[in-house]
């Protein structure tokens, strides 16, 4: 029988909001989970039934720190790997809740530690974020238009001196519920047309080609049409079974709960909408309070 992959998590940031219920759960293995369609589930986290824990945060710093016991408990697990998302926009108005960049990025070094190879962490520099602001005016082109993009180099150059070999990307969709966000917010955010961010993404490559890093796009596969770029899988069955201490096998069939263009293969998610997330994100497709 082929071990589970446990997602922890896609719909809220456990790690640096709710780290007590994550080590409780981790310490009784098992997590009585209220998925998206209110049914509740549980997730068998014995280590002899979990093949390895994926975990998804923009601040691990309660993993670093040993909150509520976190890290020790992740040690009975075989593989642990570590999906970190920094956008450069951690402590603005649209990342609120986020860590600084300065912030984020010093804790990588941890990371690789508690992981054990640089190569079970992996940064999102997710999503690519542009907007104007009041005031800020180009005089020829009407309002400036503002973005993240130029912090991926710094990210970038911090990876690959660390040897994180991956580093996964996309732009912001502006889904339904995000859209009447921004608008009730008064974010003027600004969506670019295909070619502009294809251009973007050239930019990027050539940005990860001097740092020594590989560039993946998160399920906009019309981004693979730039030499360089990957589809990404941001749980990946195949690269957990090469990186997994003995080499077990991992699934690689498609998770079918996941968004058609999404490369990730079959796991088990942990966490619950239903647990809201206090980043704040203006973005946040997830996030049903805010």
């Amino acid at each position: 029988m082929i071990k589970k992959v446990i997602s922890a998590s896609r719909r809220t940031d456990l790690v640096a909001f709710f780290p007590g219920w994550l080590a409780e759960a981790l310490d009784r293995e098992e997590a009585r989970v209220c998925g998206p369609s209110g049914r509740v589930y549980k997730a068998d986290l014995s280590p002899g039934a979990v093949h390895s824990i994926v975990l998804w945060s923009k601040d691990f710093s309660n993993l670093t720190n040993n909150k509520n016991g976190l890290r020790d408990r992740l040690g009975k697990y075989d593989q642990v790997y570590l999906l970190f998302t920094m956008t450069g926009l951690g402590g603005s108005f649209i990342e609120r809740g986020a860590p600084d960049p300065a912030a984020a990025l010093s804790q990588l070094p941890a990371l690789i530690e508690i992981a054990g190879l640089a190569k079970r962490v992996s940064v999102r520099f997710d999503p690519i974020v542009y907007w104007t602001e009041e005031g800020c005016v180009d005089d020829e082109e009407g309002p400036a238009v503002r973005t993240n993009l130029d912090f991926f180099d710094t990210v970038a150059e911090r990876a690959g001196r660390l040897g994180i070999e991956d580093i996964r990307m996309s732009f912001t969709q502006w889904y339904g519920k995000a859209l009447r966000r921004a608008r009730k917010r008064g974010f003027s955010y600004v969506d670019p047309p295909q070619n502009e961010k294809l251009d973007a993404a050239r930019q990027l490559v050539e940005i990860a080609a001097k740092r020594g890093v590989r560039l993946f796009s998160c399920s906009q596969k019309f981004l693979t049409e730039v030499p360089g770029i990957q589809g990404s899988s941001c749980i990946a069955g195949r690269l957990l079974e090469k990186l997994h201490p003995r080499r077990e096998a991992a699934s690689s069939a498609k998770d079918r709960s996941q968004r058609p263009e999404c490369g990730c293969t079959e796991s088990i998610d942990i966490g619950s909408y239903t647990q809201s997330c206090p980043h704040g994100c203006l973005y946040c497709y997830a996030n049903p309070r805010i």
